[in-house]
């Protein structure tokens, strides 16, 4: 087994079962407790687990927030199945929402050059990203900037979204249950992001697998509130049809 496809593993189970633990690790994989180490390390500097005394804990049992290029840099095939399969969500013009987020920022790079669109955003990044295209008409949200999310936030942010409504909004969420639905740890970004859905017509959810289960700190939103969810196909078994059963449409890819 190479050693990405063991750390994916371990993250895995980690985030599933909530901590990890060197000496059963190292047992199950047939390997050393030092290579189980440099694993823990490597996706520790990944900013996806946070070690502890003999093992790890995936950082949002922690409380702690990765940044987004922390985040940009985990489940990438995932969130780039994500992204594609969102394109036919897409309206063949007028205009759309890209909330800030790692699997909305590949969204902005695949629209298509031939459709003409407004998009509206809060992520300086993905701004930068549609800032050349001609075919975009760039609407940039004001407020604070969040450092760690690189999305504006506050209340320039909220009062130019009570003013705006759109076809499609593209949401990004930290954790997605369907008891606590919708949460991320910021406040002002869950007040950014539920004003984003009450702004669009139809408001769809691109989550990769490993946010289905968690629940953080600020709800913005319930399940029942979505018209789809677009995940992958890691997702463990029952809980796409779990959110089904709630209201939206659910997608795996």
């Amino acid at each position: 087994m190479y050693a990405e496809e063991r750390q994916r593993l371990i993250l895995e189970r980690a985030r599933r079962e909530g901590r990890v633990d060197v000496a059963k690790l190292a047992a199950e994989y047939d390997v050393t407790y030092e290579t189980i180490r440099r694993d823990l390390t490597a996706l520790e500097r990944h900013g996806v687990l946070r070690r502890v005394h003999g093992g790890a804990i995936p950082v949002e049992r922690l409380g702690f927030e990765p940044t987004l290029p922390q985040r940009d840099t985990v489940m990438t095939k995932e969130k780039e199945r994500i992204a594609k399969a969102a394109l036919a969500e897409l309206p063949e013009e007028g205009a759309i929402l890209l909330d800030a987020g790692s699997t909305t920022g590949r969204l902005a790079e695949q629209i298509p050059v031939d459709r003409e669109l407004t998009v509206v955003t809060n992520s300086a990044p993905i701004a930068l990203t549609l800032l050349p295209r001609a075919n975009i008409s760039l609407m940039l949200l004001g407020g604070r900037l969040r450092t760690r999310t690189q999305a504006t936030v506050d209340g320039w942010a909220l009062q130019a979204l009570e003013e705006t409504y759109v076809d499609v909004a593209f949401i990004a969420t930290n954790g997605v249950s369907a008891e606590r639905g919708l949460t991320t740890p910021d406040p002002s970004e869950a007040q950014v992001k539920r004003a984003m859905i009450r702004s669009a017509r139809r408001a769809v959810l691109l989550a990769d697998h490993t946010k289905v289960g968690n629940d953080h700190f600020a709800r913005f939103a319930s399940v029942e509130e979505l018209d789809c969810v677009i995940t992958d196909t890691g997702l463990a078994d029952g809980l796409a049809q779990e959110l089904a059963a709630i209201g939206p449409r659910v997608t795996t890819v």
